[in-house]
């Protein structure tokens, strides 16, 4: 075969293969890039139970990096069955609310039951999207995203998504451990430049042992890129370390 002809082959080939692909991924997502990056099985695996996360006081000691105080609107994303909801949901008080939201209906309902028998009348639940979690505009004082991030496999998706969900002044709060993205974590680097592809600053970085992982908290800055303007962190063939933002 000739070179040209070669060439134009392979051109049909891997025209072929995009749609093909594309087809696998939520039709609100495609007109995003892709995470050229591992992703994490959805599962508990690497977050330890309850009472060991207390014991290192570790829900305290993110609510109060995060300046959680009452009355505040909070949302917990990738809220599985609620460690989190349920002590945000007291920090906020009765004045505050509460949004829980999964892509697992399982956990959610376990949530749910919680919710009832707690009575956590500020806590709300809903299901969400792997690539859009459907917030209400300008309505959350602080989005959490923890242990979950790695989980997201649709991220600028996401991210676009989740950004309006944001009060005026208000952050994102991240909380990941420091390993590979398929081995339930995300390098900070990592996380550092899919957030700024989408117009995000990252304020505050802190490693503590009380977390065993890190805390990174994120606040929105400019225009909202148009999806087709963001450039994903890496490519195929460059490596999961090319994180340049």
């Amino acid at each position: 075969m000739r070179p040209r002809a070669a060439f134009l082959l392979a051109l049909m080939l891997l025209a072929g293969c995009k749609p093909a692909a594309d087809e696998q991924r939520p039709p609100d997502a495609r007109d995003f890039p892709r995470a050229y990056r591992p992703v994490s099985p959805a599962s508990g695996e690497g977050v330890t139970n309850e009472r060991e996360r207390d014991d290192r006081r570790e829900a305290q000691t993110v609510m109060d990096l995060a300046m959680i105080r009452p009355g505040m609107t909070v949302a917990d994303i990738g809220s599985g069955e609620g460690y989190y909801t349920v002590r945000l949901a007291d920090r906020v008080g009765k004045k505050g609310r509460v949004l829980a939201e999964d892509i697992d209906r399982d956990a959610l309902a376990r949530l749910g039951s919680r919710v009832e028998a707690e009575h956590l009348d500020n806590v709300s639940i809903r299901l969400g999207t792997e690539d859009n979690p459907g917030l209400p505009e300008h309505s959350f004082d602080r989005i959490f995203l923890v242990h979950v991030y790695h989980e997201v496999t649709e991220p600028y998706a996401f991210l676009w998504h989740l950004r309006p969900g944001l009060k005026p002044g208000g952050a994102v709060i991240v909380v990941e451990a420091d390993r590979p993205t398929d081995q339930h974590g995300i390098p900070p680097k990592q996380l550092f430049c899919e957030f700024a592809r989408v117009g995000f600053r990252l304020t505050e970085f802190i490693r503590k042992p009380e977390l065993a992982s890190y805390y990174a908290r994120f606040e929105a800055v400019g225009q909202r890129p148009e999806p087709h303007a963001i450039e994903p962190c890496s490519k195929p063939g460059d490596g999961a370390d090319n994180t340049a933002a």
